[in-house]
């Protein structure tokens, strides 16, 4: 398919068709997703009976996406809303939506029955002291991105919505932690604790968790594209239907994690410990599983 940056191209999103440029697709965030498809390098899936590339993506909010990328225009949602094109900014790997999204949804705690404990201003008051325990707090719906929260013990804590996005997490302990829908995009997670920590639908895209431990977590639905994760302790973790696409996953431990319907399309999974794992409904197209443990594994 030609390339030429003025040409008009037509989408196939999940079954709606758009038009726009190569121009709108690779200029606002030349790092993003679309900016790497359309850059000529890469052969584009074409839906041949409409002449359109294919992309394997709902497209409720696509048009959303193209607004952003044309005019940086953040549109008016109500909160579920937001969530959902959040994870499309994020699949998409658009760092700069992600980053305006992220303080509309902070806003969603107001209207909740629970309120937190603890506000931002509360936890910067306490990294005054050497040893910072949140321990069983509730954090739920704060913006904690981009603090430095090394080595603080948040676990058994309520962080249900709560934004930790290019915070520095090293050696944080989430153990038993209720995380639903966090966001951590792009943080320092480096030999950090999540051992059966609940984070359904968390973002933990682009994020460096090497060494740390989410054995027995529930990861259902959440995103790690593009997640440092070498070394990573996954054993029992469900990764049910969770985007794993472009994650270095070298040497991890997935033992007995359930992987069905998980997208690990293009990541490295070489000398990834796989043993007894069902990878029989996972998205291995474009992995690396040289040196991988697959002993007892169904494929």
């Amino acid at each position: 398919m030609e390339t030429c940056s003025s040409s008009i191209v037509r989408l196939n999103v999940g079954g709606m068709l758009f038009a726009t440029t190569i121009d709108t697709l690779t200029q606002r965030d030349t790092e993003s997703m679309l900016a790497v498809m359309f850059s000529g390098r890469h052969r584009l899936h074409m839906d041949a009976n409409m002449g359109a590339v294919f992309i394997d993506r709902d497209g409720t909010h696509f048009r959303h996406i193209l607004n952003w990328l044309r005019d940086e225009v953040v549109p008016t949602m109500d909160i579920a809303a937001y969530q959902e094109l959040l994870r499309e900014a994020e699949y998409y790997q658009l760092t700069g939506l992600i980053e305006a999204l992220t303080p509309l949804l902070c806003k969603k705690d107001e209207d909740d029955n629970t309120k937190p404990e603890m506000t931002r201003r509360d936890v910067i008051k306490c990294l005054q002291f050497t040893k910072v325990r949140l321990r069983g707090v509730n954090l739920s719906g704060q913006n904690l991105s981009k603090l430095d929260l090394s080595g603080v013990d948040l676990s058994y804590s309520c962080l249900i919505n709560t934004f930790f996005s290019r915070a520095n997490l090293k050696q944080a302990d989430f153990s038993g932690a209720e995380a639903d829908g966090a966001n951590f995009h792009s943080a320092n997670l480096y030999s950090c604790q999540f051992i059966a920590a609940r984070m359904r639908g968390a973002v933990l895209a682009g994020a460096y968790l090497q060494s740390a431990n989410l054995q027995d977590a529930c990861l259902i639905n959440s995103s790690f594209c593009n997640a440092d994760l070498r070394s990573a302790h996954l054993q029992n973790a469900d990764l049910s239907n969770a985007n794993l696409s472009e994650a270095n996953l070298e040497q991890a431990n997935l033992k007995g994690a359930k992987l069905n319907g998980a997208n690990l399309r293009g990541a490295n999974l070489q000398r990834a410990y796989l043993r007894d794992v069902d990878l029989r409904d996972t998205i291995l197209e474009g992995a690396s599983l040289n040196g991988a443990n697959l002993q007892g594994a169904s494929r």
